[in-house]
């Protein structure tokens, strides 16, 4: 899945895909928020990233991706 994360006071949006679910990032904020700590995801690369959850402004989640079954063109 494709997550975009506003963070307050940058132009710029952070762009990651990972294969975590929505409801597993959601959930990832709301604690990161709760503790007061940092938000952290890890891409499809292995690659983590980590934001302070009091700087996050959005998360913009987009469609969870469907593994293709067969050999059928796409």
């Amino acid at each position: 899945m494709e997550i975009k994360i506003g963070v307050n006071n940058i132009p710029r949006e952070l762009s990651i895909e990972t294969q975590a679910t929505a409801d597993e990032v959601e959930q990832a904020l709301r604690t990161a928020i709760t503790e007061g700590g940092l938000l952290t995801l890890t891409d499809e690369k292995g690659r983590r990233v980590v934001v302070p959850a009091a700087q996050v402004g959005y998360l913009d989640l987009g469609k969870e991706h469907s593994r293709p079954v067969g050999f059928g063109a796409v």
